[in-house]
């Protein structure tokens, strides 16, 4: 069946979820010598970088599936799986799905005791871990068996799997996990139906550009992935996995593997920034993809400068210079992205603006009481979606303290334009209310000072409380050749506004040695901040 045609087969089919989409296209006739997915390591005697087709794919989840079958592994059994490689992530997401179990995806750079506290809360049957990974955990007690590692169930029998279970739509499918940066991460759970909502909605629409021959730069082990994943099964695209995502990772990938689309966090857009981008072959690029936080103004100016995409002239199709960059604003709890907005060399519509939302959600700007804001107020952004995840696993109090009124509370701070454009200030733990009703923002503080100090790379605003009185505190990562000693105290003063620059206390430049290379811009941005604060205070 012709890519077009599946495409819409696959919308329209009712048993579609996030849990079988392998099994599904497969069902409706797809090429079993088609792309199926490619990684960074070896699989099963395959070489790293070797495509995996279709068929072959289809064996190693079943091989894996008859691997846990053997091992009691049932319906609905929740299942960790911590390793460092995209691949064991992948195949034991896709045979732990087909089994109808619940693979609850790790992090892999956890603590060991935090890992272990996680899986005791989500009372799982098992543990799949890599060899590094179950070292970590040695006197650590997770609750939960070892089951082995993700690579040995491989070794399983293909022909010995059980049949693919009937998913039906409220069945549990994944469990993936917030950032756990301040202690143990909520557990998020997603549904047969809830994680497939968005992709129902893509493949209803014509196929975007650059969506075609995908370089996943998303971490392995998040809801993220995992979309990317039945979206380029269902897409019958290429796509290769990442297990890192550092920039310069990320810049060797693309010059060899040439992707027509790069999907990634904030953050590796952010470590692109430190690199020269003229001296790398990235011709072939016609999509930044960014999903997560919103991404900063120079970030993507940079990266829209290079590339090409197709535009429709008067002449039709017309290839030019330049790539586009849709930016997002999305979470775990989302399911997906929220919004969208398309950035080329040719727009200015910045200021942290993450667009309009799309068509199968519901957005409003809340006040505290849960009631919808006018145009041009700050409040808290509510979402109501079919793609929201269930809850938070074995968590039903902070499930229900995340709702409000219908509304979803995702814990950020926005507001709309009157043409129905959102933009994103901070995230409300970030920022700081004064007593005299003004509030300050940091990544909105941030977005500013980057726009103002074009020798800066990547920066962070921290906002503290003191005596009753709000010091701001400003780290800079600089441009390679950017003088540390330079005072730039005037330009960031001017950027952020009088009322903040008020209270500036320092700026600081940091080396780019010092920055934490994590999977999330949030993520990133506490451990820069508690590595700063633990310094500032010895």
């Amino acid at each position: 069946m012709r890519t077009r045609g599946l495409r819409g087969a696959l919308a329209a089919d009712t048993e579609l979820g996030a849990g079988n989409v392998l099994a599904r296209v497969l069902a409706h006739g797809a090429d079993r010598d088609g792309p199926g997915l490619t990684f960074d390591t070896a699989v099963d005697g395959h070489p790293a970088e070797t495509p995996l087709t279709l068929g072959r794919l289809d064996e190693l989840v079943a091989a894996r599936a008859a691997w846990l079958h053997e091992r009691g592994i049932k319906p609905r059994d929740p299942v960790a799986v911590w390793a460092g490689s995209a691949a064991d992530m992948v195949l034991s997401f896709l045979a732990l799905a087909r089994l109808g179990a619940i693979p609850a995806l790790m992090n892999g750079r956890l603590r060991p005791e935090i890992a272990a506290e996680y899986v005791r809360r989500l009372r799982a049957v098992g543990v799949l871990a890599d060899a590094a990974h179950a070292a970590a955990l040695r006197g650590h007690d997770p609750g939960a068996l070892l089951l082995g590692e993700p690579a040995e169930a491989g070794g399983g029998d293909p022909a010995a799997a059980p049949p693919h279970y009937r998913h039906h739509d409220d069945d549990p499918v994944v469990i993936t996990h917030t950032s756990g940066t301040t202690g143990v991460p909520k557990a998020v759970l997603h549904s047969h139906a809830s994680l497939f909502a968005a992709t129902r909605h893509l493949l209803a629409m014509p196929q975007a550009q650059g969506t075609t021959r995908i370089l996943n730069a998303l971490p392995a082990p998040h809801t993220a992935t995992v979309l990317m994943v039945n979206q380029a099964l269902g897409n019958r695209a290429e796509m290769y996995l990442l297990s890192e995502q550092g920039g310069e990772r990320v810049l060797d990938a693309i010059q060899r593997w040439r992707p027509d689309g790069v999907f990634g966090f904030s953050v590796t857009w952010a470590e692109l920034a430190r690199f020269d981008l003229s001296a790398y072959d990235l011709e072939s690029v016609r999509l930044w993809f960014n999903t997560g936080d919103c991404s900063h103004e120079p970030h993507v100016r940079r990266l829209v400068r290079v590339g090409s995409r197709d535009v429709m002239t008067r002449d039709g199709v017309t290839r030019v210079p330049g790539s586009v960059f849709i930016d997002g604003l999305g979470s775990s709890e989302m399911g997906h992205s929220m919004f969208h907005v398309t950035h080329t060399v040719d727009t200015d519509r910045y200021g942290r603006c993450v667009g309009r939302p799309y068509r199968f959600t519901r957005v409003a700007v809340l006040d505290e009481a849960g009631n919808e804001l006018p145009p041009g107020q700050v409040g808290w952004l509510g979402i109501d979606s079919p793609s929201l995840f269930r809850g938070y696993w074995n968590d039903s109090v902070t499930t229900y303290r995340s709702r409000l009124r219908g509304w979803y509370l995702t814990g950020d701070l926005v507001r709309a334009d009157a043409d129905g454009r959102y933009y994103h200030l901070d995230r409300a733990v970030d920022s700081v209310e004064t007593g005299d009703g003004k509030r300050f923002f940091t990544a909105l503080s941030e977005e500013r000072i980057l726009a103002a100090c074009a020798d800066v790379t990547d920066c962070t605003v921290v906002l503290l409380e003191e005596g009753g009185d709000v010091v701001t505190d400003v780290l800079l990562e600089l441009a390679a050749g950017a003088d540390p000693a330079a005072d730039r105290t005037a330009r960031i003063r001017a950027a952020i506004g009088p009322d903040l620059a008020a209270t500036l206390r320092r700026v600081v430049p940091v080396r780019a040695d010092d920055i934490p290379v994590t999977v999330t811009g949030k993520v990133r941005k506490v451990a820069l901040r508690e590595r700063y604060l633990a310094e500032a205070a010895s």
